[in-house]
């Protein structure tokens, strides 16, 4: 699998606007590159509906969003119209994109050991060279964490500061109170014995 710091190859994929893409392309603007196994399946449609959804927010944080798997161009048109999805698909169905990012292999599928492909997201910079890897996605809340992580990075591209949940800060256990003061001991009298 492409890790940060190494170059996108430039293979030219057909996008469901039956248009040709190079990811050389979008040289000059970061990009997110996530593959998912395939159109019109549960997790894989939530996750290109949470994209799409976010695709101002995306455009707005000057990032372009791109989706591939291995379905070809009329499926992914099927699936773009059918959920109104606004991020561009791109078709690899000879795998070869799949293959250069190692988006592809062996997984757990229901207990099984199966060959697919994996579901990951690339954060591409300006330079065409990868700043953020997610391996083994989770389709919940993912969309969000990429945009975080793009509005969240600076200049040079550190990850973001990670605060702390809200669920975290309240099982802090509370700082002990100081311990009450001690009575002084009652005074005896004087000259008595």
């Amino acid at each position: 699998m492409l890790a940060e710091g190494d170059r996108v190859p430039n293979l030219a994929l057909t996008s469901d606007a039956n248009k040709t893409v190079r990811l050389s392309d979008f040289e000059g603007k970061r990009l997110v590159v996530y593959f998912y196994p395939k159109d019109d399946t549960p997790g894989c449609t939530r996750e290109g509906i949470a994209f799409s959804k976010l695709g101002a927010d995306f455009a707005k944080a000057g990032a372009v969003v791109v989706g591939v798997s291995r379905d070809g161009v009329d499926k992914h048109c099927r699936f773009r119209d059918k959920y109104d999805l606004t991020v561009p698909l791109l078709a690899d169905t000879d795998r070869k994109l799949h293959d250069a990012f190692g988006a592809w292999g062996e997984k757990v599928m229901y207990g099984k050991k199966v060959e697919g492909a994996i579901r990951c997201t690339f954060l591409v910079g300006k330079d065409g060279r990868i700043e953020r890897v997610w391996k083994s996605v989770k389709v919940d809340g993912h969309a969000e964490q990429v945009l975080t992580a793009i509005r969240g990075e600076g200049a040079q591209g550190a990850p973001p500061a990670v605060k702390k949940p809200a669920t975290e800060a309240a099982q802090t256990p509370p700082a002990k109170k100081p311990a009450a003061a001690k009575k002084p001991a009652a005074a005896k009298p004087v000259g008595k014995k």
